[in-house]
């Protein structure tokens, strides 16, 4: 079985499982500094696009392709490679094709699926240049504060922020040719992965993310948890949620689907899916005992079964914490594997680590965090 592997940044939390499996691992990278080029049989570096990756898998002969990418800016040329290589070759690409790309990387398509659907979402409106010029008078344009303000296409809380007041919105307007207005809504943020391969799917564990926030604190400076535990909230119903969007867009692979819980409506809103690895992964792995990178080997190789799945689904305690630079033992960098109770997980970049903590209860956790010099 080979497989061809596309960016090196990920490929250290499948390496060790795919040496267990026999695969023959080939890389495709663009940046020749990457972490992780020494893991894979073979590492190709590329120009940045789909066309060397597509060359490649068709002179390495490959059974697969596994895109390992964790940004959206090549997803929809992402998804018209899965097309080309599946349609016309027969290779299969573990990812999203071009049409749930499109809806997932544009955050204006994704509102009209969401409206289409009839998935509930906050409020918007879409504010240009042209309109935003009645705002100074404030004739046609109506906000109430604070509201999120966003643009069609970005990740990371880049272009994000909450408007305050009419001063906010004023420089933010000024900034950009267009803007999506977003009804703020005071709540809990949830994230679900979804597994989805040739029709079968399955939502794993709801994440906790963290609280709405007025200064549009990332989650990832969040201390996040699993399984959610919100007063009011049903994990089923984020979950279905989530499995449902997924199907509707036609996503395969890994999906992530975000949500906001209001406790004062009991509404949970759908706010945006990534058709990519998540940054919840780790936490997903840690609570569930389902790792989605190596479901999606799984899936390259053929083996994938959603009841198989389902049947291993565990319902452990886990708690995610940014320490920025974590000073207590390191991990093996190729592992990345939750071993047991009160186990844990030190990854992310130099400066912005975080460390993931898996235990039969809660208790323990905040055992283990403590003896791990955690403040939490």
């Amino acid at each position: 079985m080979k497989i061809l592997f596309i960016g090196a940044r990920l490929y250290h939390s499948v390496a060790d499982y795919v040496h267990e499996k026999g695969i023959t691992s080939i890389m495709s990278e663009s940046n020749p500094d990457s972490p992780n080029l020494k893991l894979p049989d073979k590492v190709h570096i590329v120009p940045r696009g789909m066309e060397a990756p597509i060359e490649l898998a068709l002179k390495e002969d490959v059974d697969a392709v596994l895109p390992l990418i964790g940004i959206d800016g090549p997803l929809i040329d992402l998804g018209k490679m899965k097309d080309q290589l599946e349609e016309e070759y027969g290779i299969p690409v573990i990812a999203s094709n071009e049409f749930s790309a499109s809806i997932s990387s544009s955050k204006k398509k994704t509102k009209e699926f969401f409206l289409k659907n009839k998935i509930e979402t906050p409020d918007y409106q879409i504010i240009n240049q042209k309109n935003a010029s009645d705002f100074d008078n404030t004739s046609q344009i109506e906000m109430e504060y604070p509201s999120v303000l966003k643009q069609n296409q970005g990740q990371g809380g880049v272009g994000i922020i909450v408007a305050q007041n009419k001063n906010d919105a004023e420089d933010y307007f000024q900034k950009y040719d267009e803007t999506i207005v977003e009804k703020y809504i005071k709540g809990y943020e949830i994230s679900v992965e979804v597994l989805k391969w040739q029709e079968k799917s399955i939502p794993l564990v709801a994440v906790f993310k963290g609280e709405t926030t007025i200064d549009g604190t990332h989650p990832l400076d969040k201390i996040k948890n699993a399984p959610a535990d919100i007063p009011g909230l049903s994990n089923e119903l984020a979950r279905e949620m989530a499995l449902k969007i997924t199907n509707l867009m036609g996503s395969e692979g890994n999906t992530d689907v975000d949500m906001i819980f209001e406790p004062s409506s009991g509404n949970l809103y759908a706010i945006e899916m990534n058709t990519r690895p998540s940054g919840t992964r780790y936490l997903t792995a840690a609570s569930s005992d389902i790792y989605p990178l190596h479901q999606m080997v799984d899936m390259a190789t053929g083996d994938w079964d959603v009841k198989n799945v389902e049947k291993n689904l565990k319902k452990y305690f886990a708690i995610e914490v940014p320490v920025g630079v974590f000073k207590g033992p390191k991990t093996v960098p190729s592992s990345q594997i939750f071993n047991g109770f009160n186990s844990w997980v030190a990854h992310g970049p130099k400066n912005y680590e975080r460390v993931t903590i898996r235990s039969e209860n809660k208790k323990d956790l905040y055992k283990t965090a403590k003896n791990l010099k955690i403040i939490i």
